[in-house]
């Protein structure tokens, strides 16, 4: 029976940490892509993957004992019941404004859309800006395009898309990576098992 369970993040933050835990000695194996659960190469730990978005529910109410998700979600999140370890230092990006190249958008109050509404509405509340935030799951930079909105907070990585869609780059939020977080309570209910499996992956880093 595992020992403990890591809730790890659909799609490209997964494909990166899954080198991260072969170095540790926690390798899995993700040839079967529907298996939303998985177990480690010593049977000792169980791995679940989920939206990137639930990571931090998971760890909140103990359905996992520790997790690796973006900072990005963790920011959105704003919950006390997690315990933020350690920076990872993969799946680096920021987190940034950005609209059309042609024009910076000087309006009074100018719509901004994201999916990163937490973050969005405390960036611009730190700098006195009006804005009307509009929540979109994906696909930010058609909004400017179509007219829906006049900015974008999006994570940004190489910038290509941005470029490929006449899209520019106006101002970071915050730089982004991938960290290791923990419930709280499996901390001391698990505490050997737990801290082991914490000092495997960050000595892997």
């Amino acid at each position: 029976m595992p020992e403990c369970r890591i809730a790890l993040a659909k799609g490209r933050l997964l494909k990166v940490a899954l080198p991260l835990l072969q170095r540790a000695g926690l390798g899995i194996d993700p040839t079967d892509e529907r298996k939303l659960i998985l177990l480690s190469e010593d049977k000792k730990t169980e791995f679940v993957i989920v939206r990137a978005s639930d990571v931090v529910t998971y760890i909140e109410y103990g359905a996992a004992d520790l997790g690796i998700v973006g900072k990005d979600m963790l920011m959105e999140a704003e919950s006390n019941g997690i315990y933020e370890l350690c920076d990872l230092g993969i799946a680096k990006c920021r987190l940034s404004v950005a609209g059309l190249s042609a024009q910076r958008s000087s309006k009074y109050r100018p719509r901004v859309a994201t999916k990163y509404c937490v973050s969005a509405g405390r960036y611009f509340a730190e700098q006195n800006r009006q804005v009307s935030i509009i929540k979109l799951y994906g696909s930010m930079e058609m909004a400017p395009v179509l007219g829906l909105s006049d900015l974008i907070v999006d994570l940004v990585d190489t910038g290509k898309t941005l470029a490929a869609n006449g899209l520019q780059e106006f101002e970071k939020i915050k730089d982004i990576s991938a960290r290791l977080i923990a419930n709280r309570a499996s901390m001391k209910i698990k505490d050997k098992a737990v801290r082991e499996l914490i000092k495997k992956i960050t000595d892997a880093c």
